[in-house]
């Protein structure tokens, strides 16, 4: 997405309602994506879009739905980004989608920050159930990946578990960015086969099923690359006496 003064680049010219609300909510995305929703006033929105305060109320009751109408297009964006071809191995899509993820939560790092976190101008219910939404596509597309249409509980419990988790750990990573970003995207990855296996270790049908994702997994891969540095911690563990494994 371009800077705010870039936007600005023609807006003398006269525009019709729909064109001149989505200019308005492109630019209000652009001021949240930089700070805080709260810390934006209407004044700043309209003088990024080069028209007068009184006509950004003449499109939008006020700074809450202005928010809600930039926060449903960037819901949609995001939603996109867990988009991707069925195609190839399971770790090699998933790490793709996190790519893309992180991309999104670098372009609206303060704002992505606020709305996952709760405040005064996120509060209501339509935005928290676009939120939500943003949440269920996730899920929907990581078991569109898995292939399966109706769930175990298990399955349900670990895909929306680690959905949660890769919410989590961007805003941890906002807050300092003290790991490198492609670290975690493949931690991520990682973190997935984790849940699976944890899971797998309980549940036969859960077993089965990763079974069938690692047979298909390249060991180059990312899932290939835990195996191997769970491996290397091997005679590390050997080392740990066995009382202190019970």
């Amino acid at each position: 997405m371009g800077r705010v003064s870039g936007m600005t680049t023609g807006v003398r010219r006269r525009m019709g309602v729909e064109e001149r609300r989505q200019q308005l909510i492109g630019v209000a995305l652009e001021l949240f994506s930089h700070r805080s929703p709260d810390d934006v006033s209407i004044d700043e929105i309209a003088a990024a879009a080069g028209i007068s305060r009184p006509l950004v109320y003449h499109y939008f009751p006020g700074k809450q739905s202005l928010y809600e109408a930039a926060l449903r297009r960037a819901a949609d964006e995001l939603a996109a980004r867990f988009l991707e071809p069925p195609k190839g191995p399971l770790g090699a899509r998933l790490l793709r989608v996190m790519g893309r993820f992180f991309d999104f939560v670098e372009e609206h790092g303060p704002g992505f920050s606020a709305l996952m976190r709760g405040g005064p101008a996120v509060g209501s219910s339509r935005t928290n159930a676009m939120i939500d939404e943003v949440r269920q596509a996730a899920y929907d597309q990581i078991l569109a990946h898995l292939g399966i249409d109706d769930p175990s509980p298990r399955l349900a419990l670990v895909v929306r578990s680690w959905v949660s988790l890769a919410e989590s750990t961007a805003l941890i990573w906002l807050d300092g960015r003290r790991i490198p970003r492609a670290e975690l995207e493949l931690q991520l990855v990682h973190d997935f086969a984790a849940l699976a296996a944890v899971s797998a270790a309980y549940d036969e049908e859960m077993a089965t099923l990763l079974v069938r994702i690692l047979a298909d997994e390249p060991l180059d891969g990312p899932f290939g690359d835990l195996v191997g540095r769970l491996v290397e911690l091997v005679p590390a563990m050997a080392k740990v006496p066995a009382q202190r494994l019970r």
